[in-house]
This record gives C-alpha cells, structure tokens and sequence, in this order.
C-alpha cells in the first residue's frame, strides 16, 4: 500500500535567449491531490493553475516517479501483464491512464 505523499517535478529548456521552465508540484491531503503547474517563459510573468481530485478518482494512481519505478521491475522480470493500466497525471496536470 505505497502511496505518493508529495512529488516535485521541474523541468527547463533554454531556445537561446527565450528559457521555458515548467515546475508541477503534487501534494496529498485528507480529501486527495492538489496538482499546481508553474510555468515561466522568457521575462513573462509566471502562469500557475491548480488541479485537485478526490480519492476515489486516484486510485491506484501512479505518478511519474513511481511508474519509472514500475518499468524497471518490468524490465528486471521480462515480462508486462496484459491489461496492465493505471491512473496518471499528464503533462498539462489533467487526469488520464497510462497503459503498459
């Protein structure tokens, strides 16, 4: 019964002199999962939105840490069990499954 309390991901692309840097920030709390996105582009003002779900809609959620995880003990054990499909987080923070 793992679960993911908090999970920082950051990311930068530097195209000469316009730099892009993404930051998403997930944190649990007593009713589910806040995501908030942070994106900066060049000398702009920071845009930020939120995201949040419930329980329910996260179960067995399996965030980017936690799947690269899983892909390594796939690898390590050669084999991929059919159907094998989870709840995920897309880049743009939204809801979505991940299939193996």
């Amino acid at each position: 019964q793992l679960e993911t309390l908090e999970q920082e991901e950051q990311e930068r692309l530097e195209l000469g002199a316009h730099p892009i840097e993404r930051r998403t920030h997930m944190v649990s709390h007593q009713h589910g999962m806040t995501v908030t996105k942070t994106l900066w582009e060049g000398e702009a003002e920071p845009r930020c939105w939120s995201f949040s779900y419930g329980r329910a809609e996260l179960r067995g959620l399996l965030p980017e840490g936690a799947s690269l995880l899983l892909l390594r003990v796939l690898a390590c054990r050669w084999a991929v069990p059919p159907g094998l499909i989870f709840p995920s987080i897309n880049t743009e923070g939204h809801l979505c499954t991940s299939s193996y």
